[in-house]
């Protein structure tokens, strides 16, 4: 048996200096996390109305692109078509509101509804992969709002003319009006949906999604149910994807066909690839750059809004090629080097 005096005294430093660096940077990481929070419940406070309705949007658009990121940077599985479980998502929020349904109901219940419609649809593009999926996906979200115009869904969905909502007020009496109240209904939404993807990428379930992606022959002889794990994975992404689509009726308080064409499904796609693929943090990102830029390209240039968000978007592509978490990872590593050179303790 080897005893700590036997240890080599570089050895036992180096092992004690990487203690120390985990210790320093869990500390960071939670002093982050607890500023961050503090920020977000500050911010409905000091800002316009409008704008804290943009950054529930932004928020709401961040919930939806983590859902694609669970089924394509997780599992490795391409999706043009989530605007349609968005739509599904909003629609169901809205007919069961109109119902006199509370709109708290109305989150589980389009959850639900796109869990089943995702592993529905999941179950038939198994045999598909890569680019044919994508286009599979693609007449999904092509074709999910001319049936919602359909004359025999009228009575349900409105028609071209949509359904009007009217936005919910703070419940118990609290002092927030309709928009603050809704921000921070999306956030307390957003952090529970976030805990869950975190604990699911970490779990076995989420371990053999990496290896279907990875190596899907090797993951298949070691008895991972390939075809099973596909599916559900397609309907979890769905019932995220869904539940954003709710919180969206609801904040918009109206709903549309029109509203969930395939540009918003290309929207979510590019978020995922600017926020990061495979980065739940860098979700949050890619919800940001879906809302704002394309709002920062119009006030920049109202006839050539879609060159300058062209531009913005390759320049970022170009700065950032994996993404927003991309960088922060090259940044952070950067600074472990020089500071490691410098002999100052990392943190």
């Amino acid at each position: 048996m080897q005893h700590a005096a036997d240890i080599p005294r570089d050895v036992a430093v180096s092992a004690e200096s990487r203690a120390s660096q985990r210790t320093s940077f869990a500390v960071w990481r939670a002093g982050v996390l607890v500023v961050c929070l503090a920020l977000a419940v500050a911010l409905p406070f000091g800002l316009k109305n409008f704008f804290v309705f943009q950054v529930t949007l932004a928020v709401i658009y961040a919930i939806a692109i983590l859902g694609l990121n669970l089924l394509t940077g997780v599992n490795g599985q391409f999706s043009l078509g989530h605007s349609a479980f968005y739509a599904i998502g909003a629609y169901t929020a809205a007919i069961m509101m109109n119902a006199d349904i509370s709109y708290v109901w109305t989150l589980p219940a389009a959850g639900v509804v796109c869990l089943v419609s995702g592993f529905l649809f999941g179950l038939p593009a198994l045999r598909l992969e890569g680019i044919y999926l994508a286009l599979a996906t693609f007449a999904l979200a092509d074709a999910t709002p001319q049936l919602l115009k359909v004359n025999f869904l009228e009575d349900w969905t409105g028609g071209v003319q949509g359904i009007s909502l009217i936005k919910p007020d703070a419940p118990f009496g609290l002092p927030l009006n309709s928009d603050q109240w809704l921000y921070f209904l999306t956030l307390a939404v957003a952090a529970l949906l976030y805990w869950c993807a975190v604990n699911l990428v970490k779990s076995r379930t989420g371990r053999a999604l990496i290896a279907i992606r990875d190596h899907p022959v090797a993951a298949s002889a070691m008895g991972i149910n390939v075809s099973l794990y596909k599916s559900l994975i397609f309907g979890v992404s769905a019932l995220y994807t869904g539940v954003a689509g709710a919180l969206g009726a609801i904040a918009i308080a109206f709903v549309a066909p029109d509203s969930f064409t395939f540009s918003l499904a290309i929207a979510l796609f590019v978020g995922l690839v600017v926020g990061g693929v495979g980065s739940i943090p860098g979700t949050l990102f890619g919800g940001a750059f879906v809302l704002f830029v394309p709002n920062i390209a119009e006030s920049v240039s109202k006839g050539l809004a879609g060159a300058v968000y062209g531009f913005i978007l390759i320049l970022l592509i170009y700065l950032m090629p994996s993404g927003a978490a991309g960088l922060v990872r090259l940044l952070v590593g950067r600074l472990k080097v020089v500071r490691d050179k410098s002999g100052l303790p990392a943190r």
